[in-house]
């Protein structure tokens, strides 16, 4: 049977399983929309190509499918740049599909003509420019499962105006064939063997958890390993979720902002038990102060990640749920209280100090500060109310950080955030593509008044598609942690980091809409929070902290985990 390619395109995401799209039209797919007019899919229309990618990633974290965007050529391929490249780095399993100049028109600067596969060569775990119908439906298959096997990463198709309405024959295509690609997910017996050895005999172990953990599934393995070998356990940024934040063993999130005990815990450990975790400088510090006592177990999915860092004393390359099933009975069981687990309690104990909130970079006196209300509080009470069964997706600044220390639930796919490329205005649309794929589970935005505003315009999307996502903006007044880098590193010059004057927020709110909230005093904070989140539909909230609140502990350049500034 003859079909377009269009037509053709959109069978096969149907036959993936595909059930959402994000996505905003253009003349390169007319063709493909008008094919996806008489689709079961749903298509969430944006109103800015990089909320396509990001509702995407958002969607694909919180459900843990591969989730799809598209945009026409040209500026719509280019604005979904940001977006793919966020989920590169944090290894998202994504598909995005561009629309392109007719083939015989490229190379000659045609309209809305842009080397869509060129530029994105450099943030796609790999990306095509289909040629030949024929080829498309293969093409498509193959992107799907690139996407979501081994370390899971975007996959980019870049589909010519003139393939997507040329008509071929189409039958399904038969099983991916990828001779050059065969992801290794058994680890290596004799290496899972030493792993356990050096595991048995260590005395201060600590177990370094990465987002690998949470896209391997591997959550209750990790769980089972700390408990059984009674090993701490700290987390990254990319891992939260992955163990249980009230467990006894553990330590939190590690890194330049991570807590006392967890940077400790790492600095003073004989053995490092990474899990799907790449030892990034905003994990690990300078590497030459890392764990500098202990050797170290590399588990991970792509074995490019292993020693690119941190040299592995024991590498395994493989599925961090497979090897961990392979490595358990081998591990020794043991009892808490050793030397090591009272160094834990005592690291512990010194945490508190990151959780106090100091106002630096201001002379006000508490006067002044009044109806500004501290940042950590504000947190802990949005946290407690929207309970562990919410999704909290946040953007990038302070407020990341915050809600990055304070998060305790083992809620793996519950902590959505943007962590190897910082991306700010990520945080509300990815809460709308969580809310898309899972329409039933309460879904929290905490953002900042900087963030906010980049993506500020899918306010439109959320109502005209009831996304009842709930915002917490913690606004005040600056790009927060441009403004804490200034106030410790520039000698506080403050160039270029005051947002004021910021918009009335509850009035833009409304004026999509959506119910507005504004939060100024203590007193107000607990029952306005409650309200919002009980609040049918959208909810925006202003909530106006102390513009010197700072977040600490802050590692300063060239310093160990345990050398940071606490207050």
């Amino acid at each position: 049977m003859k079909k377009k390619g269009a037509e053709i395109l959109v069978d096969c995401l149907e036959d993936e399983g595909v059930e959402v799209i994000f996505g905003y039209p253009g003349g390169a797919v007319l063709g493909i929309y008008d094919a996806l007019a008489n689709s079961s899919i749903r298509h969430i229309l944006v109103r800015h190509e990089q909320a396509a990618a990001h509702a995407a990633d958002g969607y694909a974290r919180a459900t843990g499918k591969v989730g799809v965007c598209l945009a026409t050529s040209g500026p719509g391929g280019t604005n979904l740049v940001t977006g793919i490249a966020t989920a590169y780095v944090d290894s998202v399993p994504i598909v995005a599909i561009t629309g392109q100049a007719p083939l015989e028109l490229l190379g000659r600067d045609s309209f809305q003509e842009a080397d869509t596969t060129g530029i994105t060569m450099p943030v796609t775990k790999h990306n095509y420019l289909v040629k030949n119908v024929k080829d498309l439906a293969r093409i498509l298959k193959e992107a799907f499962h690139i996407a979501r096997t081994g370390r899971p990463g975007p996959v980019l198709v870049d589909v010519p105006k003139d393939i997507a309405a040329a008509e071929t024959d189409y039958d399904s295509p038969p099983e991916v064939n990828l001779p050059g690609y065969k992801p290794s997910y058994r680890g290596h017996p004799t290496q899972i063997a030493r792993a356990s050895e050096a595991i048995n005999t260590a005395r201060r172990p600590v177990i370094y958890a990465g987002g690998g953990v949470i896209s391997s599934g591997a959550w209750e393995e990790l769980l089972a390993l700390a408990e059984k070998a009674k090993i701490p356990v700290a987390t990254t940024l990319m891992g939260i979720g992955a163990f249980p934040g009230d467990h006894p063993l553990a330590l939190g999130m590690l890194g330049i902002h991570g807590l006392y005990s967890a940077n400790k815990a790492v600095t003073e450990c004989d053995l490092v038990i990474a899990l799907g975790a790449r030892f990034d400088e905003r994990a690990t510090g300078p590497l030459s102060e890392f764990a500098p006592h202990a050797k170290v177990i590399h588990v991970d999915i792509d074995p490019a990640e292993i020693g690119k860092n941190v040299q592995a004393h024991i590498p395994i390359v493989g599925d961090i749920r497979l090897v961990l099933n392979d490595l358990l009975p081998k591990v020794k069981e043991r009892e808490y209280g050793s030397e090591w687990h009272r160094l834990i309690e005592e690291y512990k104990k010194s945490t508190v100090v990151v959780s106090r909130m100091r106002s630096e970079g201001d002379d006000r006196t508490a006067k002044d500060r009044q109806g500004c209300l501290d940042p950590i509080r504000v947190i802990d009470v949005i946290l407690r109310t929207a309970g562990p069964e919410a999704i909290v997706t946040t953007d990038v600044g302070q407020h990341q950080m915050w809600a990055a220390q304070r998060y305790r639930y083992f809620a793996p796919r519950h902590f959505i955030s943007s962590g190897g490329l910082g991306t700010m205005g990520y945080g509300f649309p990815a809460a709308l593509g969580v809310k898309a794929g899972l329409p039933h589970t309460r879904v929290v935005s905490i953002s900042g008044d900087g963030s906010f505003q980049m993506n500020i315009q899918e306010l439109a999307t959320a109502r005209a598609h009831d996304l009842g996502v709930k915002v917490f903006i913690l606004n005040n007044g600056c790009l927060g942690m441009v403004k804490q880098l200034q106030h410790f590193f520039c000698g506080g010059r403050y160039s270029q980091s005051c947002l004021l004057p910021n918009p009335e927020f509850t009035k833009i709110a409304e004026a999509y809409g959506a119910k507005g909230f504004v939060i100024q005093e203590e007193r107000d904070l607990e029952e306005t929070v409650r309200e919002a989140m009980e609040t049918p539909g959208l909810a925006i909230v202003d909530v106006r902290i102390d513009p010197g609140a700072m977040v600490y502990p802050v590692i300063p350049p060239g310093k160990g985990l345990d050398e940071g500034i606490f207050s």
